[in-house]
């Protein structure tokens, strides 16, 4: 079997999504950024039937951090996002939590499954990164071979029902003269978080030191790159953090569900 760890980043990119999840489901793990180049990729949330009314509504309320691309239903283990695949297996990494506290980093959840189970498919920035480096503009994790940063601000969510918490958020550090067209090209895909929520100054959403993120790796911010800040799909995971159900799963940060859908899909005029 071929090891993730053995390709390149130009392989990583040129993998189909089956191609991808395969090597998950065989049990690699790795932040997926720059896979499957073209391809959608995306967060999840899996809660139980009574808790899943509260999760949509949450999302409804928070379109920028929970843009939701698909719903399964009660024990539903695929769609036409993964065609051939199974969402207890094809994530390199998932988080599991009872009570609000993550108690395990399966990388399968074939021991967690449950019948009542719901999954909410969530989109996800790394889809828009292709774009950004199609367009010339250099996405820091991915050039340094780091999960990407993410940061709980002091942003409040719109509560839902039970789920409240605050507004997570991924960093990419942009030339200056670059910030505009960063903001103008992700703007295009409001389905996976769409411009920026903030540019600049950390303190402004309450992250006092971007070398110690919440999720994720902290990157190297060259002189003249300002950071700039996406509303993250994590956010879903605060409030279970901060609301406490019974049970809850999602991905471990940066290690995505690679869809079938394109990129171009969610990419409006």
């Amino acid at each position: 079997m071929t090891r993730i760890q053995e390709l390149s980043l130009a392989e990583r990119a040129a993998l189909s999504p089956a191609e991808a999840r395969a090597l998950f489901r065989a049990g690699q793990v790795l932040p997926t950024a720059g896979f499957s180049a073209g391809y959608a990729q995306a967060n999840l949330l899996i809660v139980t039937k009574e808790l899943a009314f509260d999760v949509l509504l949450f999302a409804q309320r928070n379109p920028k951090s929970c843009p939701i691309l698909g719903v399964l239903e009660p024990g539903q283990v695929a769609s036409e996002l993964l065609a051939g695949g199974d969402i207890r297996t094809d994530v390199p990494q998932y988080f599991v939590y009872e009570n609000g506290v993550k108690v395990a980093e399966p990388t399968d959840l074939n021991d967690y499954w449950r019948d009542d189970l719901v999954t909410f498919i969530i989109g996800c920035s790394f889809t828009f990164e292709s774009a950004l480096i199609e367009n010339g503009i250099s996405v820091a994790h991915i050039d340094q071979g780091v999960n990407v940063p993410m940061y709980k601000t002091t942003v409040r969510s719109a509560s839902a029902g039970v789920m409240s918490g605050p507004m997570v958020v991924s960093m990419r550090p942009i030339p200056a003269h670059q910030v505009a067209d960063a903001v103008r090209i992700t703007s295009r895909y409001p389905a996976v978080h769409g411009a920026p929520v903030h540019i600049g100054n950390p303190g402004e959403l309450g992250i006092a030191d971007l070398g110690a993120p919440d999720f994720g790796d902290p990157v190297q911010i060259p002189e003249g790159y300002i950071p700039v800040f996406w509303a993250c799909g994590v956010t879903p995971q605060a409030a279970v953090m901060e609301s406490k159900p019974l049970l809850a799963i999602g991905h471990a940060p940066g290690h995505m569900l690679i869809t079938d859908a394109r990129d171009s899909q969610y990419q409006v005029p």
